[in-house]
């Protein structure tokens, strides 16, 4: 198994939203926001390369969507989701399959382009995968949510025949060395690979953790559907971090891709941060 970072860029959302009930002074510290209390996000997907399968875990938010929808997220930097895979020698029709944690904007919007005026598959040999109960929610989306679950980017995958679900329960083995949890607090049934490398754990963490910010238990975002469900959730997965050394993997930290945790005498802490690539034995 190898495993790559594929940046896509980044992108601002408000600091407030991101960070719940936690006053500014607090989480400007770590993330400081601009004059219109925007911070700015990353936007880092995973590349799987294990055996004959070559699977991208979330895809960035693309680049079909209009001016006035760029506008409100100022998608900014170098990195591009077509750069970062050339750079590890791959291309989109490389991928096997699309691994989606769930069908925000931010994190699909990549699956969909526009050719010749058509809406089709970026990915046109690989198969994308999801889950029932999300599916669900993404095409009947409450008022809360439906600004994040964009049709232009979830439909296209149906029409496409290349859409599959998966079935499994919480816990349970997908492909070899790659087990499926499931959390709801943010949106229902949201997906996060654990990956078995080598000797280790490395858990893509989505939108459970959004930065080693979120490691503190009240920092919730206000995005989230059932906060005190992502309470829960996130209590007993950096519980299980700890216990068993994993690696976390961070979808939307600007400045960090991986940490580890440390039980202190004032909860969990953060350990160590580092990049993907300094894992030893990564073959990257």
């Amino acid at each position: 198994m190898r495993l790559y970072t594929i940046n896509t860029g980044y992108f601002k959302l408000d600091g407030g939203a991101m960070h719940g009930v936690v006053p500014k002074s607090m989480w400007n510290k770590a993330n400081p926001a601009d004059e219109n209390n925007m911070c700015t996000w990353a936007m880092r997907c995973l590349l799987i390369e294990h055996g004959n399968y070559r699977i991208l875990v979330d895809n960035g938010m693309g680049n079909k969507q209009d001016e006035k929808f760029f506008g409100h997220f100022q998608p900014h930097g170098d990195d591009t989701l077509e750069k970062s895979l050339a750079e590890h020698g791959f291309t989109k029709d490389d991928i096997t399959d699309v691994f989606l944690t769930h069908l925000h904007f931010d994190h699909c919007g990549g699956s969909i382009v526009r050719e010749e005026g058509k809406l089709v598959p970026a990915f046109k040999k690989a198969l994308y995968w999801t889950n029932h109960k999300h599916w669900q929610e993404a095409i009947n989306p409450n008022e809360r949510e439906k600004a994040s679950f964009l049709k232009e980017n979830i439909l296209p995958i149906e029409e496409s025949g290349q859409l599959r679900f998966l079935e499994t329960a919480d816990g349970d083995e997908w492909l070899q060395d790659i087990r499926i949890r499931y959390c709801t607090g943010h949106t229902e049934s949201m997906m996060l690979p654990q990956i078995k490398f080598n000797d280790t754990t490395i858990l893509f963490c989505a939108d459970l953790l959004p930065s080693v910010a979120h490691i503190s238990l009240p920092w919730v975002m206000a995005y989230d559907m059932r906060p005190v469900d992502t309470l829960r959730e996130k209590g007993k997965i950096l519980h299980e971090a700890v216990a068993n050394n994993w690696i976390l993997f961070l979808e939307h930290d600007p400045k960090n891709e991986c940490c580890t945790l440390q039980q202190t005498e004032k909860g969990i802490k953060l350990k160590a941060t580092f990049k993907l690539s300094e894992i030893e034995g990564m073959n990257v």
